[in-house]
């Protein structure tokens, strides 16, 4: 039971791969790879209670890792659903696509559990190659080779955080004799006052902070975001920083507020994420680099549960995590069902939505209030407890910077609403949408609707998330 949900992908994977030795039909293949996520959800439903250790504690079962699981699922279930169309995706690939697709869910899933440096960085390593695979599976006739440009940065980019990550569990192992997580947290408290203890750490924390998309490792964001098929994107967008965040929060809550430079460097990286991430989408015109854009200012929001240091800070950083997920979820299935043939979507191309299609403009309008923040949505709950966090800790200098961020965010977002609601169509045909993805968009709003008027069950849940690996 323990393992479950890691065995329900490796025997997806079996499957998948066996497909992809003949040519199934695209809609025959869609249809399993669907059915295996489901599967994959159920199992990791049932186990969310299991508790335990494997692998000789190197991989530790319990209900912060489970919760994580289940939300990846959930994710990668959805994406699977809205994107019907696939238009970008050529037929040939199609099953190797979601192979690699499941085997980089299995990594994010093992990398959630593991509490072993070693562990770790397999776990990561399976989980990212396998997307640097999928950047490139796109039509050609679309993407004009930019997916190639993009794969290949995003492998070149990687492999260099990689490498940094990797230099500083080195000075972790060198400093502790240990790759446990908790040996290495009890006796790198007593040597924070070492240059090589906060290298080791700030090290470390890059490997994470690629995969959040967190300043000064976000340069790949926007180039990956535009060169990668829709559905790519959006696996990318949500799915990966799940499992950044659980680590993130695996590791910072081993480390004591008493080391000042690993303070100052969250706090500086997450203000230049802010700042980076909403004045470079002020000049967006497509919408997917627009959204990576605000991928790295959501990271920084992130950070600031983090910089805490209590159970509080950490579980409204979960809750928020959680949010943005279906918040960017609504924005992708609605930017996969505009999208013509796979192709990028531009602001442009909203224009008169509200006519063409009044169900995804409501929920393109509700996934953009919740990223700007504004009630009642979970992003506006989600920063405002973020940030009274941050406040009661005595930051106050961090949560006005964040709040000028939280003004300046609202403008491109809105910008968006703005053509969808208030223009006409222009001759533009209707947006067709299946009455799945249309009772999926109605979820997405609810639940970003709940999430943000009744945040406190949620708040518990994470809550106890957290104090389960404290």
């Amino acid at each position: 039971m323990l393992f479950l949900p890691e065995l329900s992908l490796l025997g997806a994977g079996l499957i998948l791969f066996i497909f992809s030795l003949g040519k199934p039909s695209s809609g025959k293949i869609k249809n399993v790879a669907t059915i295996l996520a489901a599967v994959t959800l159920f199992a990791s439903l049932i186990c969310i209670k299991s508790e335990g250790n494997l692998f000789y504690s190197a991989y530790q079962v319990d209900f912060f890792s489970q919760v994580f699981k289940v939300l990846i699922a959930l994710a990668t279930l959805t994406i699977l659903i809205f994107s019907d169309k696939m238009g970008d995706i050529t037929q040939e690939v199609r099953s190797e696509y979601y192979l690699f697709l499941f085997m980089s869910v299995l990594g994010l899933m093992m990398l959630v559990s593991s509490v072993e440096l070693l562990a770790i960085f397999v776990s990561l390593e399976l989980s990212s190659f396998a997307v640097y695979v999928m950047v490139p599976m796109r039509n050609n006739a679309t993407a004009s080779g930019v997916q190639v440009e993009a794969g290949i940065k995003y492998l070149l980019f990687g492999v260099m955080a990689t490498g940094l990550m990797l230099f500083g569990m080195s000075y972790m192992y060198g400093l502790t004799g240990s790759t446990q997580l908790p040996v290495i947290a009890d006796k790198l408290s007593l040597l924070y006052s070492q240059p090589a203890a906060a290298i080791a750490i700030v090290l470390v924390l890059a490997g994470f902070f690629y995969k959040l998309a967190l300043f000064p490792l976000h340069f790949w964001v926007p180039d990956i975001y535009e060169g990668a098929s829709n559905e790519t994107t959006a696996f990318i967008a949500a799915v990966p920083k799940l499992a950044a965040v659980a680590l993130l929060i695996r590791l910072v809550s081993l480390v004591s507020s008493d080391g000042e430079v690993i303070v100052n460097v969250l706090m500086v990286c997450a203000l230049l994420s802010m700042f980076y991430g909403n004045l470079s989408a002020l000049v967006q015109k497509d919408v997917k680099r627009l959204l990576g854009f605000s991928g790295i200012s959501h990271a920084g929001f992130v950070l600031v549960g983090l910089l805490t240091f209590k159970v509080t800070g950490y579980a409204t950083a979960m809750y928020y995590i959680m949010g943005y997920l279906f918040m960017n979820l609504a924005c992708f299935l609605v930017i996969c069902s505009v999208s013509e043939k796979g192709k990028n979507v531009s602001v442009e191309d909203f224009t008169g939505l509200h006519k063409r299609a009044p169900l995804l403009a409501i929920t393109l309008a509700v996934g953009l209030f919740a990223l700007a923040g504004i009630p009642p949505f979970v992003g506006f709950t989600g920063k405002f407890l973020l940030l009274l966090g941050a406040l009661k800790e005595g930051h106050l200098i961090l949560v006005i910077l964040a709040a000028i961020n939280t003004g300046i965010a609202i403008f491109y977002y809105l910008s968006i609403v703005r053509v969808s609601f208030c223009s006409d169509a222009e001759g533009r045909g209707t947006v067709a949408s299946s009455g799945l993805n249309n009772a999926l968009a109605v979820l997405l709003i609810l639940t970003i609707i709940v999430m943000g008027v009744m945040p406190s069950k949620f708040i518990a849940m994470t809550t106890t998330a957290i104090q389960s690996i404290m």
